[in-house]
């Protein structure tokens, strides 16, 4: 079997359109991963709706989108896996998700979750300005 996150690799590296240097995507490691989460800001589109989520140092995560209450749950990252990991209300189990760098571009990414861009704002700004 193939490990996913080579499949998720491949995946990013087939989004690059130029058949000359192709850029290579690269999976952050658990440190790197906790670096850029914490204390900050990750803000996107999730399944087409515009979210902000915000990373806690003591390990609670805020998910807020437009017209729609703040979901409070708790994250973590894997450092076996090198994924960032989350747990929401009503999940028995945490999910995870890979952190790829691409053409200085965070991306999620998992067997279930596309590629899915997200830029990090430093601090908390679950309010857009």
């Amino acid at each position: 079997m193939i490990p996913v996150r080579h499949v998720l690799t491949g995946a990013l590296m087939m989004l690059s359109t130029s058949a000359f240097a192709q850029p290579v995507a690269v999976q952050l490691d658990a440190e790197e991963v906790t670096q850029l989460l914490s204390g900050n800001t990750a803000v996107g589109l999730w399944e087409g709706t515009p979210y902000r989520q915000y990373f806690g140092t003591d390990g609670v995560t805020l998910f807020a989108q437009p017209d729609a209450r703040t979901t409070r749950g708790e994250w973590r990252v894997d450092p076996e896996n090198d994924e960032y990991q989350s747990l929401w209300p009503g999940d028995t189990e945490w999910e995870g998700l890979l952190v790829m760098i691409w053409m200085d571009e965070y991306y999620w990414l998992s067997r279930t979750t596309p590629p899915t861009p997200f830029e990090v704002l430093e601090g908390e700004q679950l309010v857009a300005e």
